[in-house]
């Protein structure tokens, strides 16, 4: 241990020392308070690169837009909170967020947003011109809170935004709005996407400016053919009314989506003629190539183990293809395309050689170099200095549940070197500049709340501390909690990562009862060292009298390569329950104060359907479950998600079979309590209903607990957090003798 360790040890133990204990109230861990952190880590880089902007509160009322420049500790208001007070009132507008023109003398500022499924995507625009201060609304003569994704023209001039799936273009100067599609219906979806794009892509924003301002390119799909859901709201008016919107279950009609462009001035869509079905492949990305009026344009089929990269020009002939990448289960979505030297050679993340790695690729496509390489995953691009020649990106190749900062040479042999200071261990986030000279780091563990600071590239050198969190670290040492402790297990001869927590009063000469949080599938991975709000809930669990864990299966979301992610294509849910049973079961044989004839489980969503296979296909490991928001059937789960990782039910029945906890309800032995949202656009509540269906057919006595009218995180309305925690915490310690014996 260095001195520096020595130190800080020794602080953390004068600190634990000086304070009485405190261990959280349930209504304390709900409401929130015991510890705030304070802080940004992601800012708004201004486009030239040496400067931020970001919302402050204005002490006379309203936000002010400042920006600050690092290095310099130079802080300037560009935008007084008292330019943002609407034309003939008094009111001023709530600024939810905004974005500048290339010029820095118009700002496009966003307000009265509407929620649009998980995200506020619809609302007002605004434009303030910053030299002459006037404020004017866009789409005015539109409904109100209908304008989404609004941005400016290259040049500044005109705003094209959505309404009504339709899309429009404003000029600044005169208000003149031209609209560029008229075909916009409950089935015909412009400039933006249906349910399952925008949860499973993340395609939100379906429109486009060409780099010379004359063209948008933009999606069209055609919900017509595909299952529309009905979710029935009882609970808001005398008589019940139904939400209706377009849900394709797995192996049913997908909408139709194609691509095409159209001149900003009006007029006719000309359609791009990508080969192949549109309701059997997915337009997942499609952007302009810098300074061109060329698209590159990505396109995957169906079972999604094949994406096509064309590159489609304005005004030109049949695309061409000039990229395909495959894989033998399930291919990924390039999200961080960059150009390099003249958009003669693009980057590309690809997972043939075993990991994921980031490539060059000429143009053609015929030349395709590795940038990094070695048996690391490259988890995820942070940006380039172009002029330097470098990439940042964040791996972990010693430690699955820890995050630094790489650099990579973009020309160079594939040779890496890490950025992130050595005795900072846990993970490390950067928003970088756009010309790649300075990035706002934030490291974090999990016992350190956020320490936020500007740090100059690649020296990592600090150049001013952001936020320290000093408060926030004392907050959570005062409460004196047992720290997350990360520990190894096994599942057969495969080491599994997973953590645990005690009780503040553990004695390890006694045995305790387990509650294993689970989740299991591709989208996420829970055993990760970062901070998580001093992981109040689980603190709390487990001073009722249990030993909180949870375990990292195979097929979970986690830098350990290819194999480790894609061994369980065609079988979901399977191996995960497999891995938390013999991984439960070991480190019992590892730690004596382990009970196993005391364990339990719950998991939400994906850890829901986990936590049912555990229960039903495993019933003599695990004794009580909670399972909230599941998937109990595979084939009533979207299209997109589900057949990336099991191809579609008509081809492959068995594995649907297998993977789905309603197969295994006669295998219930021990106590289930079952928690859902009737509201629930995600998981519906339909897959709870047709699990109660089925454990009533086979006799299994069950408990189950529906929130009307709440999401898939059953988070909305009053009281609805409090209710469900206490719910899931009384139905433990009922049917999981808590302490130690």
């Amino acid at each position: 241990m260095n001195t520096k360790s020595i130190f800080l040890a020794l602080c953390c133990l004068t600190a634990f020392s000086s304070y009485a204990q405190h261990v959280p109230t349930l209504e304390e861990v709900v409401n929130g308070g015991l510890i705030v952190t304070k802080g940004e880590s992601r800012v708004n880089w201004l486009s030239e690169g040496n400067s931020y902007s970001k919302k402050e509160k204005n002490p006379a009322g309203g936000y002010d837009i400042v920006s600050y420049t690092p290095g310099k500790n130079k802080r300037e208001v560009l935008i007084p909170a008292s330019m943002f007070v609407k034309p003939g009132t008094s009111d001023t507008l709530s600024v939810r967020s905004f974005s500048f023109d290339t010029s820095h003398k118009q700002v496009l500022v966003y307000t009265n947003t509407r929620r649009v499924w998980r995200y506020d995507t619809r609302g007002d625009y605004w434009v303030l011109n910053m030299e002459t201060g006037k404020l004017r609304q866009l789409g005015a003569q539109l409904p109100e809170s209908s304008l989404m994704f609004a941005k400016f023209s290259p040049d500044g001039t005109r705003v094209a935004y959505v309404s009504g799936n339709n899309i429009y273009v404003e000029h600044v100067s005169d208000g003149k709005v031209v609209q560029l599609t008229r075909d916009g219906s409950n089935t015909i979806v412009n400039g933006t996407f249906d349910w399952v794009y925008e949860e499973e892509f993340s395609c939100r924003d379906g429109f486009r400016w060409s780099p010379d301002g004359k063209y948008i390119a933009y999606w069209q799909s055609d919900t017509e053919g595909t299952g529309w859901f009905d979710i029935i709201n009882n609970v808001d008016s005398l008589y019940p009314k139904i939400l209706r919107f377009p849900y394709p279950k797995a192996g049913t009609t997908n909408s139709a989506v194609k691509v095409g462009y159209v001149a900003a001035s009006g007029g006719e869509t000309t359609w791009i003629d990508l080969p192949g079905d549109p309701r059997q492949n997915y337009i997942m990305r499609m952007d302009f190539i810098p300074e061109s009026n060329d698209l590159f344009i990505q396109q995957m089929n169906r079972p999604q183990n094949t994406n096509k990269v064309w590159i489609a020009t304005i005004g030109g002939g049949a695309p061409k293809n000039i990229l395909t990448e495959t894989d033998a289960a399930w291919v990924e979505t390039n999200d961080q395309v960059t150009w390099l030297k003249n958009n003669t050679y693009f980057t590309w993340q690809s997972e043939r050689s075993g990991w994921r790695h980031l490539y060059r690729v000429s143009r053609d496509g015929k030349d395709i170099q590795p940038i990094t390489k070695g048996e690391f995953d490259f988890i995820e691009q942070v940006g380039m200095d172009v002029k330097k020649g470098l990439v940042y990106f964040i791996a972990s190749p010693d430690n699955y549940t820890q995050r630094y900062l790489y650099s990579a040479e973009l020309l160079g042999k594939g040779e890496v070197k890490r950025l992130s200071p050595m005795d900072e261990q846990g993970q490390h986030r950067y928003d970088l500049s756009p010309d790649g000279k300075y990035a706002v780091h934030t490291f974090s563990n999990s016992v350190t709340p956020p320490r936020i600071e500007m740090v100059a590239l690649p020296s990592h050198k600090t150049v001013s501390v952001i936020e320290n969190n000093e408060e926030a670290a004392s907050q959570y040492q005062q409460l004196q909690l047992s720290p997350k402790e990360f520990v190894k297990t096994r599942s057969g001869d495969l080491q599994l990562d997973a953590w645990m927590i005690k009780p503040v009063d553990f004695n390890p000469s006694k045995k305790y009862p387990v509650i294993i949080d689970v989740y299991g599938e591709p989208a996420g991975s829970t055993v990760q060292d970062v901070w998580q709000g001093g992981d109040l809930w689980h603190q709390y669990l487990a001073n009722q009298g249990y030993i909180v864990a949870s375990i990292e299966n195979r097929g979970a979301a986690a830098p350990r390569g290819r194999e480790w992610r894609k061994c369980i294509y065609g079988e979901v849910g399977t191996f995960a329950s497999q891995d938390q049973a013999q991984g439960i079961l070991d480190l019992a044989r590892q730690y004596s104060f382990i009970d196993t004839s005391r364990i339990g489980i719950t998991g939400w969503s994906g850890g829901g359907s986990q936590t049912l296979n555990c229960m039903f296909r495993y019933p003599d490991v695990f004794c009580t479950g909670i399972a909230i928001a599941f998937v109990s059937d595979q084939r009533l789960y979207d299209t997109i998600y589900q057949e990336r990782y099991m191809n579609t039910p008509q081809a492959n029945p068995e594995g649907y079979r297998k993977g789905s906890p309603i197969t295994y309800v006669e295998g219930l032995k021990g106590n289930l309590l079952l928690i859902h949202g009737t509201g629930d656009d995600n998981v519906h509540y339909q897959s709870c209903e047709m699990l109660v269906n089925e454990l009533v057919k086979h006799g299994k006595v069950f408990y189950q607990l529906s929130y009307p009218m709440r999401s898939h995180s059953i988070s909305e309305r009053e009281g609805t957090t409090y209710h469900l925690r206490k719910s899931m915490t009384d139905y433990f310690l009922k049917n999981l003798p808590a302490g130690g014996r």
